[in-house]
């Protein structure tokens, strides 16, 4: 059930030009995901009524990229203020309750100081008495709406950087932009916006004009941290943000126990859980979903994407691991690529240069080093010598290779796919299988080794005759 009668407007329609890119400003990517995504996550997890996202720059592509039925979109064709954005939502809001106005370049508005805002308006009726204002108190407030209060502390005007005093300028509590309208005002207070401004724009912030003739109480909120405000203008202030972030999910593992070897070197771009005594060495990037056991180490360099880790198993350094189950006390790399679909179960260790893709591997196997596996079935205590090829693909389709319980395969080995290496097998060095084996038997396949007489390496012919 949504937070009685709480609507929610993200402004996501500008251009972004100092971003100098054909991407509109909201989908530039912060942590591995885009900006607006980072603020409808926040928007949902406050379980309101309804969301609506004003796009306008980039057109389809906003709505397409984000591609969530349950939104409402608004496109505003020209873009003329805030005020005007907020018009374009109209439609989408309620009569009762409070309308709370985000922006899609915002992306790290904490949850906390949302709700502390939306607790502040409260009335006898419930949401939607009061306009609050969230604003903060900036060291260099220059280029933001000063906040201007009465002798008694309350909130009488915005005024705009250009048309303050130079005693307005002095005030350092500025207009963050982000507010909770009661919607009972707001339709009659959006139709009195006019434009007769240096830009001519429809400022949102003429509302608090309004709400002082009207004598709606005024109150402000504060964020948690100054950065939690921050908008992304500029590829230097989205970089700034990037490592805000990265810092705070940094800080947040050593909380709960985790060892970073450095908490600066650390990029995680989706959502990392980690057991007890996990350590982490620099310049990991985890994406997606990722799990690690209790007693995980991950070595430096290393990419994990969408990967389960049980207790104990250690990623040697520069490993790439994507959609993926690792079972408990195995060991990975360096240097090891195991892609999607790929399951290892307990005690498994895959070795540097070895590729695994789409294949399960059971307990106690080992592949240690430049193997190919791909599309297999491994059984219980194989080893793969270096250099195994499951060839797996015939130019069209793909095949299953299955190795049982119990199989040595020497190096050098290629299983052309379909086949099954039966269990306790032996497969000599240097073979190309091509049919079944029988169980418990050497099977191999060489041509007979000869020697050439008479036989001259070539020699390198010297340049320029010199």
């Amino acid at each position: 059930m949504g937070m009685p009668k709480l609507n929610i407007v993200i402004l996501a329609a500008g251009l972004g030009k100092r971003m100098h890119s054909a991407l509109p400003k909201v989908l530039h990517r912060l942590a591995g995901k885009p900006l607006l995504a980072h603020v409808l996550d926040t928007a949902r997890a406050l379980s309101p009524q309804n969301i609506c996202v004003v796009y306008g720059h980039g057109g389809e592509m906003v709505p397409q990229a984000i591609a969530d039925e349950t939104l409402s979109w608004v496109q505003q064709m020209p873009q003329l203020g805030t005020g005007h954005a907020l018009m374009q939502a109209l439609p989408c809001l309620d009569t009762e309750g409070a309308t709370l106005v985000l922006y899609g370049d915002v992306p790290l508005m904490g949850m906390d100081t949302l709700r502390r805002l939306i607790a502040m308006a409260g009335g006898e009726t419930g949401i939607g008495e009061s306009l609050v204002l969230l604003t903060v108190e900036l060291a260099e407030p220059s280029g933001y709406g000063r906040i201007v209060r009465d002798d008694a502390g309350g909130i009488i005007a915005i005024v705009e950087e250009k048309d303050a005093s130079p005693s307005q300028r002095q005030i350092r509590e500025v207009n963050t932009g982000i507010m909770l309208i009661p919607n009972r005002r707001l339709h009659d207070w959006l139709h009195k916006l006019a434009n007769n401004n240096v830009q001519q724009e429809y400022y949102l912030t003429d509302v608090v004009a309004m709400a002082v003739k009207d004598g709606i109480s005024i109150k402000s909120a504060h964020p948690g941290h100054s950065w939690e405000v921050a908008g992304v203008n500029s590829k230097v202030q989205l970089a700034e943000l990037e490592r805000i972030y990265q810092s705070e999910s940094a800080h947040g593992l050593l909380e709960q126990g985790v060892t970073l070897a450095d908490p600066a070197r650390i990029d995680i771009r989706g959502q990392l859980t980690c057991g007890r005594d996990v350590e982490i060495d620099i310049d990991c990037i985890f994406q997606g979903r990722v799990q690690l056991g209790d007693g995980v180490k991950v070595g430096a360099h290393s990419i994990l994407k969408d990967v389960t880790i049980a207790a104990g198993s250690a990623i040697a350094p520069f490993s790439l691991i994507e959609s993926a189950e690792i079972g408990k006390n195995c060991r990975i790399g360096p240097y090891a690529r195991i892609r999607p679909g790929t399951r290892l179960d307990n005690d498994v260790h895959i070795g540097n240069f070895v590729e695994v893709k789409n294949s399960a591997i059971a307990a106690g196997s080992k592949a240690n080093h430049l193997s190919y596996i791909g599309d297999a079935i491994v059984g219980k205590s194989v080893n793969i010598g270096a250099g195994t090829i499951t060839c797996n693909y015939d130019g069209a389709n793909k095949h299953q290779t299955v190795i049982e319980d119990d199989v040595f395969v020497g190096s050098d080995t290629q299983l052309i796919a379909p086949v099954k290496v039966a269990q306790g097998s032996t497969i000599g060095a240097g073979s190309t299988i091509t049919k079944d084996t029988p169980p418990e038997m050497l099977t191999l396949s060489r041509a007979r080794q000869t020697t050439i007489d008479g036989w001259k390496r070539p020699v390198k012919k010297p340049k320029d005759g010199k």
